[in-house]
Parts: structure tokens; C-alpha cells; sequence
């Protein structure tokens, strides 16, 4: 059985716009490039989507051993709308593939949020859960038809990701993860910005099984804490196929100063370490005037590094998501009522 925390119905505001300053968004159309670009400010964006959210754990050991603990996450089923920048998503629990009742219980609150004014992008992350179980079957056990889980392991994750684009007039990432928007040309922007991450691992016993200590230095820790900051850069891109069609890919690569310490009831260790962290997204579907079929990932991929030992603890988030849009333009009464989402 997957439980979500506190409740199977998930409400997530995501206000690309409503809690930043509204100046930011007034410009988001106005500084479109026509030529690439179709924005529709005017008109209000309803979706049905299906998703899935995850936040991997993997511990590394010697010669490259390990262990991959992952949660019983839902797979959800939602409607959504988005309008001059503001969107309102509304998820709950899907009737199918959420029968996994021998990989244990997962309470997690997973909160993620990509806003996409013209020139910037802010990506931030809060993520809680608890309960996990290792991957593959068998793994950390005896009994070879059983999973290991661990219902007291929690992790608690947090992050932030601004970065500026250089060709945001003729590049749009609204128009794949928002469906707001149509690109009708290819077009790319390089990225640079800065990010900050930070996060505690902890269980009621050590994170190792134990007929697997031997093979991990991590063996006997409990707990982990751990803070990155520093700058970054990529690339972004889109793909346009007989203007309807397009593939977007975006890469950056942030270069982190960061502080790691250990918990073990043999004392506790902080180490001060360099590592490199990923943040891709990619988008695969169709766009038109009124109707949109979007397929999209923002990934993750954050490693944590102590004692010199290369990537100890390995953490990947993202979200998995299958987005059927259609554009409409609201009647009088309707634009009325919406008129303070008008920053101009």
C-alpha cells in the first residue's frame, strides 16, 4: 500500500508569478521573439495529466557496490490549468499500478516547482519521505522473494536553481512544461546561474544492512547531513519538426562547494568536499494552436561525497509527467474575473 502524506489528494500551487515580483512576469510575453515564438497571454491552459515523482537514495561501496534504496511512490492521475503565468494543479492517486504492498508504506510530501519567466529559470525542490525499500528484490537479505524495507528511513531534501537565459526571446521553455506557449522554430540559449542544496538522511539503525557492512565504508552511520552551493552553466535546446513536432533537451552543470557530516555511534565526521551537480529536463510531444501532447522530466542527479570516497551517497529526483492540454479563450465574464492576474 502507498499512503502520501498527510492525505491521498495532493494540491499544488505552482505561481510561476504569484509569489515573485509581478514586474518579472508583466515582460514575460512582451519580450517574445514572434518569429519563434506564439504566446498566448489571453488564454487559459486546462490539462489532464498522468505522473510520477521519485526520490532515489543509492549508497556506493567498494568496487563499486551498491545499494538502492527507493519509495513506494503513487502513480497520479490530475487537471490542471495555467494562466498569465499562474498554475493550479490538482493530483490524486491513480487506479492503477499502486498495488505494491510487499515494498512497504511511503509517506512523502514531494514538492517541486520549475517557474519559467522570459529570461530565468527557478527550480526549487522540498521533498520529505519515509519508508523505503532496496532494489532489487532479495538485496540485503536472506530470503531471495522478499524486499528489504526500511519503514523508519527518512530523507529530507531541499533546492534551489536560478539561472538566466541568453536567448530568451527566441526560446521558450513555457511552451513544453507549461503548455503556454508555441515555439515554431528551433532555437536554443546557452544557461548560467547558480544553485544550493541541502539535506539530512537518517534512520533508526545504520543505513548499511548487515551482511552488507563489508563491502561499504558507510557502515555504522545512521545518519548524514549535508549543504552544496556554488555556480553553474549549460545549454538548452529545441528541436522543431514541421513546426508542430519538437524535442527539448536542457543540460547544467553546477560546480559545488559543499560540507558533508556523518553520524555513527562511533562518533561523528565532516568533511569538506567539491562536486559536481546535474540538472537536466527534457520534453518530447506536439503543439498547436489549441491542442498539446507533452512527455516531460526534470531529473536531478545530486551526489554527496565524504572521507574522500567518490560519491558515498547518491541522490536522484524527478518527475515523470504525460500532459494533454487545450488552450481556450475565456469569455467576458471569465476574463473579468481573472483581470488581477494582469500585471501590465
Amino acid at each position: 500500500m502507498r499512503v502520501p502524506l498527510p492525505i491521498p489528494i495532493v494540491l499544488l500551487l505552482s505561481a510561476a508569478g504569484a509569489f515573485l515580483p509581478a514586474a518579472v512576469f508583466a515582460q514575460a510575453y512582451k519580450l517574445a521573439d514572434t518569429g519563434y515564438i506564439a504566446t498566448y497571454e489571453n488564454d487559459i491552459v486546462g490539462r489532464i495529466y498522468f505522473s510520477q515523482k521519485y526520490t532515489t537514495i543509492n549508497l556506493v561501496g567498494e568496487e563499486n557496490e551498491r545499494l538502492r534504496y527507493r519509495p513506494n511512490t503513487t502513480f497520479n492521475m490530475g487537471i490542471g490549468v495555467t494562466h498569465r503565468g499562474v498554475s493550479l494543479n490538482l493530483a490524486l492517486k491513480g487506479p492503477f499500478g499502486n498495488n505494491d504492498d510487499e515494498k512497504g508504506k511511503t509517506k512523502y510530501l514531494d514538492l517541486q516547482c520549475h517557474l519559467y519567466p522570459r529570461r530565468w529559470t527557478f527550480d526549487f525542490y522540498g521533498q520529505n519521505y519515509k519508508g523505503y525499500y532496496l532494489f532489487p528484490k532479495g538485496d540485503g537479505i536472506h530470503d531471495g522473494n522478499s524486499y528489504y524495507v526500511r519503514p523508519d528511513l527518512k530523507l529530507n531534501l531541499y533546492g534551489l536553481a536560478v539561472y538566466r537565459l541568453s536567448n530568451g526571446s527566441k526560446f521558450s521553455f513555457r511552451a513544453p512544461f507549461l503548455q503556454s506557449e508555441w515555439q515554431h522554430h528551433s532555437a536554443g540559449t546557452w544557461l548560467l546561474g547558480a544553485e544550493v542544496h541541502g539535506g539530512i538522511l537518517k534512520g533508526d539503525s545504520a543505513l548499511v544492512p548487515a551482511d552488507k557492512s563489508g563491502w561499504f565504508p558507510q557502515a555504522g552511520v545512521d545518519k548524514m547531513k549535508f549543504m552544496q552551493i556554488g555556480p553553474g552553466g549549460g545549454y538548452a535546446y529545441t528541436l522543431v519538426i514541421k513546426k508542430h513536432f519538437f524535442i527539448t533537451a536542457a543540460a547544467t552543470i553546477n560546480f559545488n562547494l559543499g560540507v558533508a557530516k556523518e553520524y555513527a555511534p562511533s562518533g561523528e565526521h565532516t568533511h569538506f568536499s567539491f562536486s559536481p551537480v546535474a540538472i537536466t529536463r527534457a520534453a518530447i510531444g506536439y503543439n498547436s494552436r489549441k491542442w498539446i501532447i507533452t512527455l516531460t522530466n526534470v531529473p536531478n542527479y545530486l551526489p554527496v561525497r565524504n572521507r574522500g570516497w567518490n560519491d558515498p551517497y547518491l541522490f536522484s529526483t524527478g518527475n515523470f509527467r504525460l500532459n494533454f492540454a487545450h488552450r481556450f479563450v475565456p469569455g467576458p465574464k471569465l476574463a473579468k474575473k481573472l483581470s488581477f492576474l494582469d500585471f501590465n
